[in-house]
């Protein structure tokens, strides 16, 4: 469904929080989907490359903080991105321990490469005056802390709740816990 405009506050405001929202949001996925698999990544290996770009260095705890992966699972995500020559690991310069981790030049090569083959998306902003990209840049910076914040709500609640828990019952089907 596309924007109505003239629309009035509250029912634009409710149809990108609602229907708009979540379009986007399966957009995105599946297009990381993709760009992973061009990559020759899976989706996991992808995004935790992707917060090492935004947030390096970090360590494969901190990592496995944010993503809410155990360290197990991250500990495979770091071999493979580093037999793949996506990242290197280096020595904690505090805690002999530990690495800190980092994605390699060349990732960022190969990433640039992929997106300049890609059609440009600098079109998408055509037509907006300074004032409205200001706005898209505010609504974007906000979705994003958000959207990090209700994450990590909800991998507290399951780890509260003592794990992955089941979903609710879908169309009157019991699930396996609650037989």
């Amino acid at each position: 469904m596309a924007v109505v405009r003239g629309a009035d506050r509250a029912g634009l405001a409710s149809e990108i929080n609602g229907s708009l929202a979540r379009r986007h949001s399966t957009a995105t996925v599946l297009f990381h989907h993709a760009l992973a698999e061009r990559l020759g990544l899976g989706p996991t290996d992808h995004k935790c490359l992707d917060l090492l770009w935004e947030r390096a260095p970090l360590t494969a705890s901190e990592l496995a903080a944010i993503t809410g992966l155990t360290s197990g699972a991250v500990t495979g995500v770091v071999a493979r991105l580093e037999r793949s020559g996506w990242l290197r690991r280096e020595p904690h310069p505090q805690d002999r321990r530990k690495q800190v981790l980092y994605p390699t030049p060349e990732a960022a090569r190969e990433i640039q490469r992929v997106f300049e083959a890609l059609p440009d998306a600098g079109e998408l902003l055509e037509g907006f005056d300074a004032g409205q990209l200001a706005a898209i840049a505010e609504f974007l910076t906000r979705a994003t802390d958000l959207a990090y914040r209700r994450g990590a709500l909800l991998r507290a609640q399951v780890l509260a709740a003592g794990g992955r828990q089941p979903g609710p019952a879908i169309g009157g089907q019991a699930t396996t816990k609650e037989r």
